[in-house]
């Protein structure tokens, strides 16, 4: 069993709901990395983090193309993330993304939790 500390990565371009993001999963025991712009998502992911929760709307590049991206690419398409917006019909453009779960703003934390849980714990 892999025991070790999981890392995500919350890119939003909003710092307060980064910040209560990160003191949730903080607690609740994982590493938590942040950027606030598309752009730095590219970046970022070279630490290879275990889950991202992307932001649709951010400067630089949105986080539907981020994510078509980082599916896309060989070293980060297995990396589950997870769209986190609230523009209209986020679940549409969640999946057009290839995004492996989404989120609703504003959102219950257990929710988030669960679905961070969930997606750290599937079968490979």
């Amino acid at each position: 069993m892999d025991t070790r500390q999981k890392t995500i990565l919350i890119a939003d371009d909003d710092k307060s709901i980064v910040d209560s993001i990160s003191a949730i999963l903080d607690h609740s025991g994982y590493e938590v990395l942040k950027v606030n712009d598309g752009t730095s998502v590219m970046q970022a992911v070279k630490a290879q983090p275990d889950l991202i929760l992307l932001d649709i709307q951010m400067p630089g590049h949105d986080g539907q193309r981020v994510c078509q991206q980082l599916k896309r690419q060989p070293s980060t398409k297995d990396i589950p993330v997870i769209i986190v917006s609230a523009s209209m019909d986020v679940r549409h453009k969640a999946t057009a993304a290839g995004a492996d779960d989404y989120l609703e703003k504003p959102f219950d934390m257990e929710v988030l939790q669960q679905k961070v849980f969930n997606l750290l714990n599937r079968p490979v």
